[in-house]
């Protein structure tokens, strides 16, 4: 009998940014693995077995769900968001490429959900409307002196960029630092959306500059989107404003 694994990406939240390919998964999966609260997301259905672990723990996580898969049971791993983005789908290949031989003989699935960056963008506007790039502020798995040397990378080649897991109760400092090394580059007046927990019903969207970033309230549910220089805001009476990054670019500056 040949197992199955499929790494399923929830999205923001809410059921409606489910897509219909992850519906049907979850649905056929024998087996659910994924850190607590995103498990938590998923409606139990009976007979399925649920594991849920640690949000530090994703090699072990995806080795338990591998050898689950390997004995001829159709598995699920979650992740929120898409999978392939700061997620559970890295981790598995990983854990494929170095593992035992039958692992890469199992079918592998790999399912998109709609990342925070996305959802966040959407909801402001279309900071994204150029080229942009996303990195995380989390240094649990690479060196803070490697995050800093890629944010002063990307603000000075002009992306727009996308900061994932901004702040931590083990790490609280990072974005107001994250911030004070991009205003090395870019004007303080540059539009910065902060959304938290978009696509749930606690979320909450703030639109401010890079000057006064470092000084608002973020959590590991929060994403922050840093425009370029070229990124807008259109002002609109009586309704939040809107963020747009324009997709021509006429000259390069210095």
């Amino acid at each position: 009998m040949s197992g199955r694994l499929m790494v399923i990406g929830l999205g923001p939240g809410d059921d409606r940014y489910l897509t219909q390919e992850a519906a049907d998964a979850l649905q056929e999966a024998e087996a659910l693995y994924g850190y607590g609260p995103y498990l938590e997301q998923v409606p139990r259905r009976d007979g399925q077995a649920r594991h849920p672990s640690d949000n530090r723990e994703e090699g072990a996580r995806a080795e338990a769900a591998l050898r689950h898969a390997a004995g001829g049971a159709k598995v699920a791993i979650v992740s929120g968001g898409d999978p392939g983005v700061f997620a559970m789908a890295a981790s598995v290949l990983e854990a494929i490429d170095t593992g035992p031989e039958a692992w890469r003989t199992l079918d592998v699935a790999i399912m998109p959900g709609i990342t925070a960056m996305l959802a966040v963008a959407a909801r402001a506007g279309a900071p994204l409307g150029h080229d942009f790039c996303a990195i995380s502020l989390s240094d649990n798995l690479k060196p803070w002196e490697l995050i800093e040397r890629r944010l002063n990378a990307a603000a000075s080649a002009g992306f727009v960029i996308a900061l994932y897991n901004p702040v931590s109760r083990a790490r609280p400092w990072q974005l107001a630092k994250a911030v004070g090394i991009l205003a090395g580059h870019l004007p303080g007046a540059t539009p910065v959306v902060l959304g938290r927990a978009v696509g749930r019903s606690d979320e909450s969207v703030t639109i401010t500059t890079l000057a006064a970033a470092g000084d608002i309230a973020a959590d590991m549910a929060t994403l922050v989107i840093v425009g370029s220089r070229e990124t807008r805001l259109v002002a609109r009476p009586g309704q939040r404003a809107l963020v747009y990054t324009p997709r021509a670019v006429e000259s390069v500056s210095a």
